[in-house]
């Protein structure tokens, strides 16, 4: 697989698959011609402020994943590293190959420590919010995209069943329990 291999975070191997650039091209895009578009921000304002914005993404996403370290540390059966761009602008939790057989409670508790560790820096960015309200202009509009992609793609959004997401695990491993 070709991945780019970047640092390390809480001491979990951090990498990206070409995808990554793909999708944060594609994301500051958008982003670039929402802010030009419906925000009416100058050109220069919406392209700082979109970087800033594809940035904090990518940021959201590894905090997602280290909620669920943190949770497959508490069972006992750690993450050994976080791959970027595996689905565009979502990363993927990657665990050991030679794990042995777990049971569907290990497996839930994994899954639901990236819901939850997302929704706590949605919190986190509510009050940034709430904080940059009167300021107005492209920092409350970053944060306030920050809080929005937390709430709904890292926080709510995981917990759809689609195949690729903790819904997805959740509902695979529920009656199992």
């Amino acid at each position: 697989m070709n991945e780019f291999k970047l640092s390390k975070v809480a001491g979990l191997a951090l990498s990206a698959e070409p995808l990554a650039i793909v999708g944060s091209i594609l994301l500051f895009g958008v982003l670039s011609g929402v802010a030009t578009g419906l925000l009416q921000l100058s050109v220069g304002t919406a392209l700082i402020g979109s970087l800033v914005a594809v940035i904090l993404h990518w940021v959201a996403d590894i905090a997602h994943h280290l909620g669920h370290a943190w949770a497959a540390r508490q069972t006992g059966y750690p993450m050994i590293g976080l791959r970027l761009g595996t689905w565009l602008v979502l990363g993927t939790s990657l665990y050991p190959t030679n794990e042995p057989a777990l049971p569907a409670a290990i497996h839930i508790r994994r899954a639901l420590g990236g819901p939850i560790g997302s929704l706590l820096l949605t919190l986190v960015a509510a009050a940034i919010v709430l904080l940059l309200r009167n300021l107005g202009g492209i920092l409350w509009w970053v944060a306030l995209f920050f809080l929005l992609d937390n709430l709904f793609v890292f926080a709510l959004g995981a917990l759809l069943p689609l195949g690729f997401t903790d819904g997805s695990t959740l509902l695979r491993w529920w009656d199992k329990r």
